[in-house]
């Protein structure tokens, strides 16, 4: 990949403008060639926000980082005017695994992967849940609060956030409602390090109507009434290849899916998010012009007369 001059910024003015309307936006890019070469996609593709693995996402413990990484990385994105960076955890976890060696690795793995986000100073790592494989979403609850409590009590006094995601209700995942988020982070010992994601794809799989307007509506009072607004930290952005309530985890592109344009439109002209990250975890390749174009199209929904919302109410995250 070639190099780009981190201190020029491919995205014009206007279009930086309209990003601070409705919300940073950007995608998941990846890290091949280093932690550094993901701030430089971004910026190749028009981002102004990043989510990226800190490791194989295959591997249960990566390569080690090493202070030149670290140093790179800042490096990097200390010239790069992006928002806050999310990190992805390794999809090998499950916070609620039956298999006892299997639970011990994914406890593991994530306290590698806050020690690496802390190291960077990267302020969110987005976890899924986990699946009870068959437990009982009460018993998944349980082991995946038990987890998460032993896990930070390993990393005492870390920034970073455990941001756990919404599911799409596939097999036996939990998260697919917004009650399992709640009763996890009721459960914790530690709430104030706790925050949710809202993967759209997701959360329409599992039933929520965020394509209608009145569905929108419904959806975030819903969401506000259980889990509450000032909880969201971010958003994954990404169209549905199955109908509401499939149950079915199948991304695709802005536009082109179940969800349609109109509940992105929702999303982008909403002042309460105007803060929170929106990314992008559509299919891509390496000249990343889907990225490009998902982008342009999400910021092409945005209405010259929406305002941004006050960022205490969509930044802040509550302690309990």
């Amino acid at each position: 990949m070639t190099a780009l001059n981190m201190n020029e910024s491919p995205l014009p003015a206007a279009e930086r403008a309209l990003d601070r309307q409705a919300g940073l936006l950007g995608a998941h890019m990846s890290i091949k060639g280093g932690l550094h070469t993901a701030v430089e996609r971004a910026l190749r593709a028009g981002c102004t926000a990043l989510q990226m693995f800190v490791k194989n996402n295959n591997q249960w413990r990566g390569k080690p980082l090493t202070d030149e990484d670290v140093a790179t990385y800042k490096e990097a994105l200390s010239n790069a005017n992006l928002g806050p960076v999310v990190v992805h955890d390794t999809y090998l976890i499950n916070l609620c695994a039956v298999d006892p060696v299997t639970l011990q690795r994914s406890r593991e793995a994530l306290q590698d992967e806050l020690e690496r986000c802390e190291r960077l100073g990267i302020p969110y790592l987005n976890v899924h849940p986990g699946s009870h494989m068959g437990a009982g979403d009460q018993a998944g609850i349980d082991r995946i609060a038990e987890s998460l409590d032993i896990v930070h009590e390993r990393t005492k006094g870390y920034q970073v956030k455990s941001v756990l995601e919404t599911t799409a209700g596939q097999g036996s995942a939990i998260g697919c409602t917004f009650e399992h988020l709640r009763a996890i982070i009721d459960r914790v010992a530690e709430p104030a390090r706790m925050a949710v994601c809202v993967d759209t794809c997701h959360i329409f799989a599992a039933g929520y109507d965020i394509a209608s307007e009145k569905g929108y509506e419904r959806t975030f009072e819903e969401f506000d009434a259980v889990v509450g607004l000032d909880r969201l930290a971010v958003f994954h952005v990404n169209d549905s290849k199955k109908g509401l309530g499939s149950r079915v985890d199948r991304h695709e592109h802005i536009g082109k899916g179940a969800i349609g344009l109109d509940g992105f439109r929702h999303l982008m002209n909403d002042p309460r998010f105007a803060g929170i990250p929106k990314l992008l975890e559509t299919p891509k390749s390496d000249d990343l012009h889907e990225d490009m174009e998902n982008l342009a199209t999400l910021r092409g929904l945005i209405r010259p007369s929406s305002r941004p919302h006050s960022p205490s109410r969509s930044r802040k995250v509550r302690s309990r």
